[in-house]
């Protein structure tokens, strides 16, 4: 007989839409005809046998062999017979499951291991008995992994592995819009991890966005914390069950799952940056504030709206140029008719002690592209268009140049991709001193795959309506743009026609130069160029900087190519759109094209915390939301709370009202309060951001972070703190006069101007908050935090003292510097 399993502790058998009682049985799962309030319960669920058996086992290895026993694997043939390594080097563990020879990510990661006096052991049961994990904290025998739920699939092109979680308090996971920041486990939820290019919906949260990250941490009973790695580039999914359990799940690669025993959360976070890289350390104007606009007609138009900013009083340090600066959309160039005098402006903007961010898309001659693996793929009735392209492989798509692009390969192992973008670069750093690079479209992006009548038909200012990119979905060579299980990454979407080459590049093309597939490299792609723009930038400019990121491409008709945003920043800085794990190490992140609504400024304030847990601390939105019309409040709210992210941008989108600070009074007064506090404590930011790029951690810190034995801190998302010292509260509601929040039990000064210095009660509280206000911000007492009086620019601030602010602790003999 069948034993049932409760509906809080059930794997789904049958993950992929639509699943029937005939498909279940047949696979040998069991299915419940019962009716659940809750619909996200899995009516075909596997049963709890379903696994693999120990035939050999030693201190550090294990030889596992598929069951007779269980389900059948549903989407493809399970691998008989798999290997286990375990390694634990000193507090680190971790646990490697698969078949040698298999893709895993050619990512060069430190591994470097962050002295702990915690660590964790295992237990594995018998030669002949069904194999389970569990992973113990060894101080407190919690248990931090228990797979005894069972579920371990291994097949080529479907891998799973479920555990029981000692805690629901669990945090991370990315890029995704998360409306809290602590997972809720009362019901079942899909977490898809693929990059593609998809503006955040708060109102659609299940969906895959621009990164991958697939690292959590967790909150045990006893307040000790630990992370989780699983280091895997392949398209993948998380669901998380009421168990408390977790099931991952990817088509490609292995399962290698690294451990980190904290046991506070700032030290799981350096523990876990040690392993993957510390993160880089922005230019200080990169701390200024910044100014961006998709859609300005002329320089003319450009320079009036910095000036206006200017003329308001409000401080700025950088001036942005979109794609509209460029010659039809094509990077290296600089637009003729409305954009000839930009080398003047930036040399004036450079006198003037401010500094210009330029975005990037490549294209490129005489380097590795992104290639179909056959000939007899290659899409000839656009191939043979072009001279340069007729009787090769390479793949083209469409992005924003009028004409079909090519995708260089950044993942190329030889030194020429890279070195072609150096070069171009510095050419054009000669034409145009710019000081940050703007990298966007790296997940990278394409308009219209597989589509038939793509949006860009539509589009009066092209000249052509040029064929998307056609991908193989069926017959032999679909295996990698139709595998029999996509994920959630594209069931999200339109399940009839979603698939995972769906605005993007086909999973059967191959980059590394012919070696590798996109299906395995994808998500890397973005970090390549990251590093790529970050060296490019060295060489550019001599000067350490930052690079903003999310994708790139190149046009073959001129060999110049341009994208749009991206989500990584170049001192020169980059920013990056597309990151994956270690990015932070090379740049910094915005968090995509938000929308101009009350739910998009509440959910940045996640993001950034989320962010930072990933390792990537230089995060911030767009300020007032990209696309659609802002409103007053909503922009002079959000320019309130865009003073307290780490990278500080206003932008919005082509065919919108400007959205400059300058436009509206009010938000004109609040923003150049807003900002003249930030101003006035950028050299404690800036000391946070040295500090995590010497020692890992986080600067913008979840209040738990510093307070984790007080549960009411353990899911205080719409609140944060700037390291150890300072809390913010920003309104997030719209005609709020007032926020509220949580001050853990400590001591708490003001820092508004209107009551600088008062002591603030502890505890759960309803705060002012008038819009002609700044924000509540609070300082804790027994710190000492160091700040400078503000001015225009950080190139004159600099110019001013320095003060030290010295608060009072409840023991006056204990101060210490903030970090």
């Amino acid at each position: 007989m069948v034993k049932q399993v409760p509906s809080d502790r059930r794997i789904d058998c049958l993950p992929k839409p639509g699943a029937d009682k005939a498909t279940c049985l047949f696979h040998k799962c069991i299915w419940d005809d019962g009716h659940y309030s809750d619909t996200t319960v899995p009516a075909c669920y596997l049963p709890p046998d379903t696994g693999y058996i120990i035939v050999q086992k030693s201190n550090v290895s294990l030889k596992l062999q598929k069951s007779r026993d269980g389900a059948l694997n549903p989407y493809d043939t399970d691998i008989t017979e798999i290997g286990v390594q375990i390694t634990n080097s000193h507090s680190l563990l971790n646990v490697r499951i698969g078949v040698e020879g298999r893709y895993e990510p050619m990512v060069p990661l430190p591994r470097a291991c962050r002295t702990s006096e915690q660590h964790f052991v295992t237990e594995i049961p018998n030669v002949s008995e069904l194999f389970i994990l569990r992973i113990r904290r060894m101080t407190t025998g919690q248990l931090i992994w228990d797979t005894s739920i069972g579920g371990l699939l291994f097949a080529d092109q479907y891998i799973q592995i479920a555990t029981f979680l000692p805690t629901d308090k669990i945090y991370g996971f990315g890029e995704h819009v998360h409306q809290n920041l602590k997972h809720k486990f009362t019901k079942y939820a899909t977490w898809p991890m693929f990059a593609r290019d998809q503006p955040p919906d708060p109102e659609n949260p299940y969906r895959n966005l621009y990164g991958v990250h697939p690292f959590y941490l967790g909150l045990e009973k006893d307040n000790n914390a630990h992370g989780v790695l699983i280091w895997n580039s392949n398209p993948q999914e998380i669901t998380t069950g009421p168990g408390p359990h977790l099931i991952y799940r990817t088509i490609g690669g292995i399962l290698d799952v690294t451990f980190f025993p904290g046991p506070k959360p700032e030290q799981v976070i350096q523990q876990y940056l040690e392993y993957i890289g510390r993160p880089f350390l922005p230019p200080y104007f990169a701390l200024g504030f910044q100014f961006c606009r998709y859609g300005f007609k002329s320089l003319v138009e450009m320079k009036e709206t910095i000036e206006r900013i200017q003329n308001a009083s409000i401080p700025i340090d950088v001036a942005y140029a979109d794609i509209d600066y460029m010659e039809r959309y094509k990077d290296f160039t600089i637009g003729k008719e409305h954009w000839s005098d930009f080398k003047r402006y930036a040399d004036e903007l450079h006198k003037n002690g401010m500094h210009l961010v330029l975005i990037f898309d490549p294209a490129v001659q005489n380097v590795s592209f992104i290639e179909w693996e056959n000939y007899d793929q290659v899409q000839h009735e656009i191939q043979n268009k072009y001279p340069l392209t007729k009787g090769t492989k390479i793949m083209l798509s469409v992005v924003w140049p009028d004409w079909h692009v090519a995708f260089p390969d950044f993942l190329d192992p030889e030194p020429l991709t890279t070195e072609w973008w150096i070069e171009e670069f510095k050419l054009f750093h000669q034409m145009l001193p710019f000081d940050g690079i703007w990298i966007d479209m790296n997940e990278p992006a394409a308009f219209g795959t597989n589509e038939y009548h793509p949006f860009y038909f539509d589009d009066p200012e092209r000249p052509a309506r040029i064929m998307p990119l056609k991908c193989p979905l069926s017959g032999t060579a679909s295996k990698y743009d139709n595998p029999s299980y996509e994920t959630w990454n594209s069931y999200a979407y339109n399940f009839a026609e979603a698939h995972l080459s769906n605005k993007t590049v086909c999973m059967s093309g191959m980059t590394n130069r012919g070696t590798q597939r996109i299906y395995n490299t994808k998500n890397l792609y973005g970090l390549a160029e990251t590093i790529a723009t970050q060296k490019a930038q060295h060489a550019a400019t001599g000067k350490r900087g930052v690079v903003i990121s999310r994708l790139m491409i190149y046009s073959l008709t001129v060999f110049i190519c341009n994208t749009r945003c991206s989500k990584a920043v170049i001192e020169l800085y980059s920013s990056e759109k597309s990151t994956f794990v270690s990015s932070g190490h090379y740049g910094g992140h915005w968090l995509g094209d938000n929308s101009a609504r009350w739910i998009d400024l509440r959910v940045s304030i996640i993001g950034i915390q989320e962010f930072n847990l990933f390792g990537i601390p230089y995060i911030g939105a767009d300020i007032c939301g990209f696309n659609g019309e802002t409103s007053e409040e909503l922009c002079l709210r959000w320019q309130q709370l865009g003073a307290f992210y780490p990278f500080s941008r206003n932008h919005n989108e082509k065919g919108k009202t400007s959205q400059d600070p300058s436009r509206w009074p009010d938000v004109a007064k609040a923003t150049k309060e807003a900002n003249l506090f930030r101003y006035y404590y950028l050299p404690y930011l800036y000391s946070l951001l040295f500090d995590v790029s010497l020692h890992g951690g986080t600067v913008v810190r979840p209040v738990f972070f510093e307070f984790t034995s007080d549960p009411e801190t353990h899911d205080l998302g719409e609140q944060f703190m700037w390291g150890s010292a300072i809390m913010i509260l920003p309104v997030y509601q719209e005609g709020a006069t007032s926020v509220s929040g949580y001050l853990p039990s400590t001591i708490w000064y003001s820092l508004r101007e209107f009551d600088y210095g008062a002591l603030v009660k502890p505890g759960h509280s309803k705060f002012r908050a008038p819009k002609d206000e700044l924000i509540p911000v609070f300082v804790k007492g027994g710190v000492v935090i160091p700040r400078q009086q503000p001015n225009m620019t950080t190139t004159l601030s600099r110019n001013n003292p320095f003060e030290l602010l010295i608060t009072v602790g409840k023991k006056f003999n204990f101060i210490k510097f903030c970090s």
